[in-house]
């Protein structure tokens, strides 16, 4: 292996070439690698010591082992073919002509042709300036390209409360939702209401039965139906409010006008508790909408039927019209009407998802239960039909298992019946709730301990990350009291008031500071792969990261000390930690509360 230094005291001067000082502030180490590399590869080339057409955008990953310094440049090998040259000895031509500047301690050459980076002391320094100056913006993404998704989660029917899958697609939506905006993207939230097959005939039907019989009628169930407590409570409430008056109302109106109160009743259930878990839908999108004509007499149905006819997929078979969607991989062709003229569920979706593109959105995005599994390829199956064969994405969510005392718990001690997710979050709170359901990749399963999340100690995961929050806002508050400044202030006033902004980060230098302030660093590329990923749950990796190297920090590095210069360095680190843990907790749609 071979070790080359590149160390100076400033920051090379051909960095700042096209660059304002705030575009320059703003790049993250990746980025400001990149340039250095590229720098080198273009000086390799001038010098006649690389021959190649064109110069790559440098590649840079971390290394899988720490061992192996703070990054690594891949570009040597992928020129290794166009440059007819063993990629080793490439890397030594690039290393070779690096740039002096002062973020790089060390290169090393290793296996095939990686460029292994050390990273001097003052890279990771100046993250907690970046943190501090960019604030809720810090780890911000921007698109070359705009993109404009639609996302659509939980999409509950309104024949029931909401159970604790859906609480699992709404933390998992919602969070997704941050994330993206963050990353870049401009993204609509979209809740899809089923208000239009024959569940909620069903579940009026229901709802007269329990109706007549609070009313003293000996009237069974029918074997099809809802026959929850809610059912039962919603009836009662019909009663209390209208007495008898629908007793001897003609069966049709009184069914129309009972599907109506139920659909209200549960519309409400559902956006209370949703409002309460912290998720803002921009869209309800009601499924009976597609089926109302418009001036020209036309539904939304008509339209998306005779796109899909006019590219030639749709035909008619023994009395019943399908959709070719085997021409698209799906197993075979689907019905879009039945033989006496009903439509399926399906020609609701391919009307609906019709519409979603209709209204301007580059991609759509859905979040389904993982029962859903089979139905994905048709779906795709006809964005492809109109010409979107990669604009559906569709993320399966899968279950959630309930346990107290070790126990799985099934039943909820007020009805007896299945817990439902406002039950779960007024029991756990809103907070222990989203952290536990994004805790784990959408693809997996979930153990919900109820009594780990109601733990106000280190075994609550979330409680754990926002006791390191509050324990930074209390350190802030001491330096403020021995200072003669109000500590009953909002933090962002007293850090304002502390007046550190000038502090010297160079003195940061014990390996805990440092460790903090690589965590920091990182977090551009967790947003980034988070969002390309779809995954939440590394969100959560990292704020337990951040929360423990924070505690290790606070515990190796006393914060309010004598030395004032380096009490002040150490401030600004506590509080670049504050906001970078804010941000990822609020990015989790989890609170960040200065005091436990």
């Amino acid at each position: 292996m071979a070790t080359y230094l590149r160390t100076a005291s400033y920051l090379c001067t051909k960095i700042s070439i096209d660059l304002n000082d705030e575009e320059r502030r703003s790049m993250t180490i990746r980025d400001s690698l990149a340039v250095i590399f590229r720098q080198a590869l273009e000086a390799a080339v001038e010098a006649g010591d690389l021959t190649i057409d064109e110069i790559p955008e440098p590649s840079l990953e971390r290394p899988r082992e720490e061992g192996h310094g703070d990054w690594a440049c891949t570009v040597a090998m992928r020129l290794a073919k166009v440059a007819h040259m063993n990629p080793r000895q490439i890397a030594e031509h690039i290393v070779n002509h690096l740039p002096e500047n002062d973020m790089i301690a060390s290169c090393e050459i290793a296996g095939p042709g990686f460029i292994n980076v050390v990273l001097n002391d003052s890279s990771l320094q100046e993250i907690v300036n970046q943190v501090r100056r960019e604030g809720e913006n810090f780890g911000k993404g921007t698109l070359d390209t705009p993109c404009r998704i639609n996302l659509e989660y939980v999409s509950a029917n309104p024949t029931g409360p909401m159970h604790v899958g859906h609480g699992r697609w709404a933390a998992l939506g919602d969070s997704i939702a941050r994330i993206l905006r963050h990353a870049g993207y401009d993204v609509d939230e979209e809740f899809y209401i089923n208000d239009q097959g024959n569940q909620m005939n069903v579940f009026a039907d229901s709802l007269v039965v329990r109706y007549c019989q609070a009313l003293g009628e000996d009237i069974e169930m029918p074997e099809a139906s809802y026959g929850g407590v809610y059912v039962k409570e919603l009836a009662q409430q019909i009663v209390d409010e209208e007495g008898d008056k629908w007793l001897s109302v003609d069966p049709d109106e009184r069914r129309a006008a009972f599907r109506e109160k139920g659909y209200a009743a549960m519309m409400a259930s559902v956006k209370e508790t949703l409002e309460l878990f912290g998720n803002h839908f921009d869209t309800w999108f009601s499924e009976h909408s597609l089926f109302i004509p418009d001036e020209q007499g036309k539904t939304k149905i008509d339209y998306a039927f005779e796109a899909m006819k006019e590219r030639g997929y749709i035909y008619e078979k023994e009395g019943a019209t399908y959709f070719r969607s085997s021409a698209f991989d799906d197993e075979k062709d689907r019905v879009l009407i039945k033989t006496n003229g009903e439509l399926t569920y399906f020609m609701s979706d391919v009307a609906y998802h019709y519409d979603k593109m209709q209204r301007g959105y580059d991609h759509l995005i859905d979040i389904w239960g993982a029962d859903h599994h089979g139905y994905i390829p048709r779906c795709q199956a006809m964005m492809s039909a109109w010409g979107y064969p990669d604009a559906l994405e569709v993320i399966l969510g899968q279950l959630v298992t309930l346990f107290r005392n070790g126990m799985q718990v099934r039943m909820s001690k007020r009805t007896g019946e299945m817990i439902t997710f406002r039950e779960l979050i007024d029991e756990v709170g809103t907070d222990s709730t989203r952290y536990m359901m994004l805790s784990k990749s959408s693809d997996q399963s979930i153990d919900f301990d109820i009594d780990v999340a109601k733990k106000k100690d280190a075994s609550n995961p979330v409680y754990y990350v926002q006791y390191a929050h509050a324990r930074i806002c209390s350190i802030l508050r001491k330096a403020a009291s021995e200072r003669g400044i109000d500590d009953t202030l909002p933090t962002d006033d007293i850090v304002s008031a502390l007046d550190i902004d000038g502090a010297d980060v160079s003195l940061l230098e014990h390996e805990s500071e440092l460790a903090l302030m690589k965590k920091m660093s990182e977090f551009s590329e967790f947003i980034a792969g988070a969002a390309r990923d779809r995954a939440p749950y590394r969100l959560t990796h990292y704020a337990q990261d951040l929360a423990s190297l924070f505690h290790s920090f606070y515990t190796n590095c006393h914060v309010i000390i004598e030395d004032e210069a380096l009490m002040n360095a150490r401030l600004c680190l506590a509080d670049a930690a504050r906001i970078n843990l804010a941000l990822t907790l609020s990015l989790l749609g989890v609170s960040a509360p200065s005091k436990m």
